[in-house]
């Protein structure tokens, strides 16, 4: 009887599944890695910072060129009287590359270049091309000092010209005759030849002056230079015969 009871209270009960322990819990699945994915994310991170720096590289387009830091002179090498410069890049022009200053130091100058210019290749060449027994003599010369239809080639005269003007206290005769030998020393040469006269847009930037050369015999050309120096120089169109 006893034993009937204890059943019969227990098969009233409901049936509560057993919970596991805290150490029989399942294991967490582990996190699938993706080495591709990340790889790819490496690559772009990449990409993105060469285009950055090719972006900044390429602003403006600009390149390394040189320019003269002294007066280069006809048949002169610029030796070490360079410096590098940026400049927007441009195909149409013949720009000499900085990496190229070793190969432009054993050349030499065809015409008299200026401080501050930019060099360009057609200035030198492997000699100066100047003849025997002349010349080449770089002139700065403001508009009125030269003729506007000046082309290379042309055969001009170069006279001395001054500003400077004479005492008002001397007499008309001593005035007389101070213009009669200003005026028989004013010639400086007689005959030179156009060597190179720039094209239009091609004047030194800033610049209102126009940079002439000209072939001169070889001992007139001290006394031109001297004049030039001072701006004191005009050139007139003459005869080619």
């Amino acid at each position: 009887m006893k034993i009937q009871e204890r059943t019969g209270a227990g098969a009233g009960r409901p049936a509560v599944p057993a919970q596991p322990s805290v150490g029989d819990r399942l294991p967490t699945p582990p996190r699938e890695r993706k080495p591709a994915l990340a790889a790819l994310a490496v690559l772009l991170i990449l990409l993105g910072a060469l285009g950055a720096t090719m972006l900044v590289l390429q602003v403006g387009n600009r390149v390394e060129v040189v320019k003269v830091t002294a007066d280069i002179q006809a048949g002169e090498s610029v030796g070490n009287n360079v410096t590098s410069v940026m400049v927007a890049a441009d195909d149409s022009i013949n720009y000499v590359r900085w990496s190229q200053v070793g190969t432009l130091k054993t050349l030499k100058a065809k015409t008299t270049i200026y401080k501050d210019t930019v060099v360009m290749g057609q200035m030198f060449g492997s000699d100066s091309g100047v003849t025997a027994g002349k010349a080449l003599v770089g002139l700065s010369l403001k508009a009125g000092q030269y003729p506007t239809t000046i082309e290379p080639g042309d055969v001009v005269a170069a006279y001395r010209v001054s500003s400077d003007s004479g005492s008002s206290s001397s007499s008309s005769s001593s005035s007389s005759s101070s213009a009669s030998s200003g005026g028989s020393n004013s010639l400086i040469v007689d005959r030179a030849t156009v060597s190179e006269v720039p094209k239009a847009g091609d004047d030194l930037v800033g610049s209102t002056s126009k940079a002439i050369t000209v072939s001169v015999d070889s001992d007139k050309a001290a006394a031109l230079a001297q004049a030039a120096s001072n701006g004191d120089v005009a050139l007139v169109l003459v005869s080619s015969k």
